[in-house]
């Protein structure tokens, strides 16, 4: 799903997507004239690779997601601000690509698999 950021409004609007096994649901709004905020939830399971031992296992996810798109540079008012701002391009918000953008970012953290978890951690020095 793709939305032209001026088109957005600035009352809270649903959204889901979907990519593979994995759907992003929740709400968007505006909150300024360049920012949008979204609430919304990672809900699925997805494949990854146990950083041990390199197997394939699956991770259920179940996550908040709760941060705000800029359209174009982000400048904080506060230096106290704690959401995530995602500066967005060419004026167009895609679902899709937030979906995808996560599950890469998940993938691609350290996760060791239920197998690995049961053998003690081993540290040799060379």
């Amino acid at each position: 799903m793709k939305i032209e950021f001026r088109k957005v409004p600035f009352t809270p609007k649903e959204f889901h997507a979907d990519y593979n096994s994995v759907k992003i649901e929740g709400t968007f709004c505006k909150i300024s004239p360049s920012l949008v905020k979204i609430d919304g939830a990672l809900i699925g399971n997805t494949p990854i690779l146990c950083s041990r031992c390199g197997e394939d296992d699956t991770v259920a996810l179940d996550e908040k997601l709760n941060f705000l798109l800029s359209d174009g540079i982000y400048k904080a008012e506060s230096s106290e601000s704690d959401d995530l701002v995602i500066e967005i391009e060419d004026n167009i918000i895609d679902f899709d690509e937030i979906i995808q953008s996560e599950i890469s970012s998940i993938c691609s953290d350290y996760h060791i698999c239920a197998k690995c978890a049961d053998i003690g951690f081993v540290e040799q020095e060379y």
